[in-house]
């Protein structure tokens, strides 16, 4: 298993610092959250994108994504969405990113119109994202929470540049079973971020363990080599404990449940 943290726990966090965190507590990647208040985002210059690089490079940490805000399902007009994708694509390859996350966004739209939009915009997307070598991941959030929502899809698209990323909070929300969620999920995963709530009803992040999200059941599901990714949501949680003082132990904690059956 490879592991990974969200920089939505670190919010605004200089990257070195993100690099130094990663390494020093044996994450093997990070997420990056792409938005103008956070150090990368899609406006940065050539030089300053290759200088995240050369950071992440140095501290032998690899940037596993691009995490952008482009909402697929969106109402509107394609060109708005489609630019905004093609520039973290973009970003992604300059950074040696994998992948880039999307949105569904969907809203209150009838569930096959908001289909429709999905998958044209992601198909759209798919050939540019071929060319630069970058995976789109379609999030298990908002309107198409349950695994099968994004398989359905991602499955419509049927193209190899377009997958899925597993947010396990959001179809354990939708009532789906974390061995149903990976059945239609996973001819088209990219990977899975693990977090732990208390509640429904009250998602503000704890540490792994500590909640009641079924996360042994889900990486029971995953195959031992692949990425898992820890989004912890301080950004919008302010009060929650600061994540640097979690990482260790919740590292510790995904090592021995992928250790099970193994």
């Amino acid at each position: 298993m490879k592991l990974a943290f969200s920089t939505l726990g670190v919010p605004g966090m200089p990257v070195a610092d993100v690099v130094r965190l990663a390494a020093g507590h044996g994450y093997q990647g990070v997420e990056l959250r792409a938005h103008p208040e956070e150090p990368v985002h899609p406006g940065l210059s050539a030089p300053e994108r290759a200088a995240v690089v050369q950071e992440f490079k140095a501290g032998g940490v690899e940037i596993l994504t691009v995490a952008g805000y482009v909402r697929a399902a969106a109402e509107g007009d394609d060109g708005p969405a489609l630019d905004e994708l093609a520039g973290l694509v973009d970003l992604a390859h300059d950074l040696g990113a994998q992948n880039v996350r999307v949105f569904p966004g969907g809203g209150g739209q009838d569930p096959a119109t908001a289909d429709a939009t999905a998958a044209r915009r992601l198909a759209a997307a798919a050939p540019h994202a071929a060319d630069q070598g970058v995976r789109i991941l379609l999030e298990t959030h908002d309107s198409h929470r349950a695994g099968a929502d994004v398989a359905r899809v991602v499955g419509t698209v049927g193209h190899r540049q377009i997958g899925a990323l597993w947010d396990i909070m959001h179809t354990w929300l939708a009532g789906e079973d974390p061995a149903a969620s990976h059945a239609v999920l996973a001819p088209h995963l990219g990977y899975v971020q693990v977090k732990d709530i208390a509640s429904a009803e009250d998602t503000e992040p704890l540490a792994l363990g500590a909640g009641v999200l079924p996360l042994g059941a889900c990486l029971d599901t995953l195959d031992p080599d692949g990425w898992v990714c820890w989004e912890y949501e301080k950004r919008w949680h302010p009060d929650a404990p600061e994540l640097p003082g979690l990482l260790a132990a919740g590292r510790e904690y995904l090592l021995r449940l992928g250790a099970r059956g193994r």
